[in-house]
């Protein structure tokens, strides 16, 4: 076989470079943070557009000024939140309204417009809608308000022609005059609103694979979430991946530059360069400082003894329950040795309960550790007629109990975790030596 020549290896080096972008940053302009690569998402856009057609079932709607690629959901729960980018605050119900009915004016609107009448406008859309939306006088209202804005700036919608959009939380409300891209706006929302009869069957409907069914369900999790559980699949989904798996990965390898990291409980596609996520464990900040020493402390308490994999008559264990009480008395363990003299934040040592919830947010959108509760192996979150049988004389894994009762309440720490705990194995020496009789101990690297 012929070894691919330097412009294979340079077209397909960009084509990479392309799809990892789209990937991380689904609205790309040319003006933006990302006008770099802008011109190589033009110049690949037929190839782009037929390889996330068919492999993730994402439309790609490239433009002169503005690349689109149009995600499908992943179900209840899986979402990626926005976050006010200058404190890392999630936004709020009340920021996504906000966001919402500024759209839906916007998309109608002049080219130029003065940021009081689209205030105005906006507070005239939410009547019509029926949303009732606080008096915007006040000053929380009113920084909610600002937030939306700048979220709409930052993805082009807006252009701060004079002034800026946060005038909106001044105390005597500023003014700017803002430029409005309308074909920016109307490809912002990606979801099949015209069919949904209100927000949950929204998320049902944007999560339906469609003609792909597990397969291209199966690439959207794997490729969206940190880690895909044996119980984050349905039967189809899992019997699809067991087939498929080692072919997989060489896909993903290939397209995306992504290591797939395979295990009993799961699999995992690994970024080498760290680029395709937008959660860091290991990271900075109180919070993620604490949830990497929190985990490992709750690995080393909480690991099952002798899991294994059905096939070969094992057990298979993909998620153990944390007893009552085990999270805050671990973390008043590490505010006490660690806290005080790594300077965390104040607010976060004063506030125990929302230190806990803060850390276990993190953890959970990490995926390792979840809610004890209904998992999608046993039919939550399927969209309606969606489940296909198995082919007959196939076995699929089962996955029964891996994290426990599905009735159960409280908190499971995920399979996934053990690779964030280190751990001390002694090693005898063959032939020990005239200087030392002692054992070996050496550190295995996290896993």
């Amino acid at each position: 076989m012929p070894l691919p020549s330097a412009h294979d290896v340079a077209l397909a080096a960009e084509r990479r470079t392309a799809a990892r972008l789209l990937l991380a940053h689904p609205l790309v302009t040319s003006t933006g943070p990302h006008s770099d690569t802008f011109p190589l998402i033009r110049r690949h856009a037929d190839w782009l557009a037929q390889r996330f057609q068919q492999v993730f079932g994402y439309r790609l709607l490239v433009e002169a000024t503005y690349a689109r690629l149009f995600k499908a959901g992943l179900g209840p729960g899986a979402g990626h939140r926005l976050q006010r980018p200058s404190t890392g605050t999630p936004f709020t119900p009340r920021t996504y309204s906000y966001l919402a009915l500024a759209l839906s004016v916007l998309v109608t609107a002049p080219e130029q417009l003065l940021l009081s009448q689209l205030v105005a406008d906006l507070r005239t859309a939410a009547v019509d809608a029926g949303v009732e939306i606080s008096d915007t006088g006040r000053q929380a209202e009113r920084r909610t308000l600002a937030a939306a804005l700048r979220q709409l700036v930052d993805w082009g919608v807006l252009t701060e022609t004079e002034g800026h959009v946060t005038a909106v939380a001044e105390e005597r409300a500023g003014e700017a005059l803002l430029t409005v891209d309308r074909e920016i706006a109307r490809a912002v929302v990606a979801g099949p609103l015209a069919q949904s009869r209100d927000g949950a069957d929204l998320v049902r409907r944007a999560a339906d694979p469609g003609f792909g069914g597990p397969r291209t369900y199966v690439r959207r999790r794997l490729v969206e979430t940190p880690v895909v559980h044996l119980d984050d699949l349905a039967d189809a989904e899992r019997e699809w991946l067991r087939t498929r798996q080692r072919r997989e990965a060489q896909a993903f390898s290939e397209l995306l530059g992504l290591e797939a990291e395979i295990r009993a409980e799961g699999i995992a596609l690994i970024d080498p360069d760290a680029e395709l996520t937008d959660l860091h464990l290991p990271g900075t900040g109180t919070v993620a400082q604490a949830a990497l020493l929190l985990v490992e402390r709750l690995v080393e308490r909480l690991r099952p003894e002798e899991p294994g994999h059905p096939a070969v008559g094992g057990r298979l264990v993909i998620g153990v329950p944390v007893p009552e009480g085990l999270l805050p008395e671990l973390l008043d363990e590490l505010i006490e040795e660690y806290g005080k003299r790594s300077n965390w934040q104040r607010g976060h040592l004063e506030d125990r309960d929302g230190f806990v919830a803060a850390v276990l947010d993190l953890l959970v959108r990490m995926h390792l550790m979840a809610p004890a509760g209904p998992v999608r192996a046993g039919g939550h979150g399927l969209p309606e007629g969606y489940q296909e049988p198995v082919a007959d004389g196939r076995s699929v894994t089962d996955v029964s109990g891996a994290r426990g009762r599905h009735d159960a309440t409280g908190w499971v720490l995920l399979a996934a975790a053990a690779r964030y705990a280190t751990t001390v194995a002694i090693k005898p020496r063959t032939q020990p030596s005239a200087e030392s009789t002692t054992d070996d101990a050496t550190e295995e690297p996290p896993r």
